[in-house]
């Protein structure tokens, strides 16, 4: 694995300081049914860390004692985690608003048949990857067979209410493109995606996020094996809108990884950039969610470095889609 901080820290980024935190997004761990190369936590089914439950619980105690509004579970495959569904039904529990960043097949997979029906009864929003609405495009990226897959997954979600209209079920498409460019016009995009998968499948949607793949990590490194870092950092840079500095998610959203540990977002999590507002002046420490129950974050600073620009470039992009 290449070290993409010092090549990470020579590109700027305009400084930013948090708003009120509404989200908790976390990792449950690194274990995924699938192996895919844009893959920014390189997450696989050979990999074994997992959240465990005495850290679950410490996760509740700090949602009760900051109000927290989403709890945004990733992964891996978060529903892997032995603690998923207890973690879930605790915070629906507390009127707290779940997200689970599903890959899909997943629900394929002999052990979780149930899984879809949980998540319907529990009204978790899901959050699902499908980089490309065409089959070749997506076994490319991620897989043999993961496209066929994908669109049982989307069928059977469709037979439980979710993309339907009315159903209060919300299911989100997430594109990514599959090299080192800028994903098109989100909205233009997601009028594609809506017509080709009616029309071919009869599948349904509540919305498509478009997001650009960040130079960390897998893909990252790819980058730098084929030359390509420089030149993709360069197009994120010169892409940059201010404009798109207000609506960054890290300014309401705090990571935590499957240990406990915090982070100002899921990316810095896997550059190991602990959280600003608990730095020391050298820039290190790790702090714990346990430690944190009485800090205040509003208005303290957000570890940024050049990856961020994957966030403000073009139409802007986040764990929620486009910006503008």
């Amino acid at each position: 694995m290449h070290d993409m901080m010092p090549r990470l820290a020579a590109y700027a980024f305009p400084a930013i300081r948090r708003s009120k935190l509404e989200t908790l997004q976390v990792n449950l761990g690194y274990l995924c049914n699938q192996v895919c190369l844009h893959c920014h936590v390189n997450a696989g089914p050979k990999r074994t860390e997992l959240m465990s439950r005495e850290t679950v619980d410490q996760l509740l105690a700090y949602i009760d004692k900051q109000a927290i509004k989403t709890l945004d579970l990733t992964g891996g495959a978060p529903e892997m985690n032995p603690e998923f569904k207890y973690l879930v039904e605790q915070a629906r529990q507390r009127g707290v608003h779940v997200i689970d960043r599903c890959n899909l097949t997943i629900l394929q997979v002999p052990g979780y048949e149930d899984m879809a029906q949980f998540l319907a009864e529990q009204q978790v929003e899901i959050v699902a990857s499908l980089p490309c609405y065409l089959e070749d495009n997506v076994d490319a990226q991620r897989g043999k067979g993961v496209f066929g897959d994908s669109i049982k997954s989307l069928q059977q979600l469709n037979a439980l209410g979710y993309g339907v209209d009315g159903s209060g079920l919300e299911l989100s498409l997430v594109y990514n493109p599959q090299g080192p460019s800028l994903p098109p016009p989100q909205e233009a995009l997601e009028a594609d995606y809506k017509a080709h998968l009616k029309a071919e499948f009869d599948i349904v949607f509540t919305r498509l996020f478009a997001l650009a793949n960040l130079p960390v990590q897998r893909f990252g490194s790819t980058l730098v094996s084929k030359g390509e870092f420089e030149p993709y950092m360069e197009t994120l840079k010169a892409s940059h809108s201010d404009d798109n500095l207000a609506g960054v998610m890290c300014r309401s959203t705090l990571s935590v990884d499957w240990q406990g540990y915090v982070y100002d977002c899921d990316f810095n999590q896997m550059l190991k950039m602990p959280l600003a507002a608990t730095q020391d002046s050298n820039g290190q420490g790790q702090t714990h969610i346990a430690d944190l129950l009485s800090t205040e974050l509003e208005n303290s600073p957000i570890a940024v470095a050049g990856h961020c620009y994957g966030c403000t470039a073009g139409q802007g992009s986040s764990c929620g889609g486009a910006l503008n």
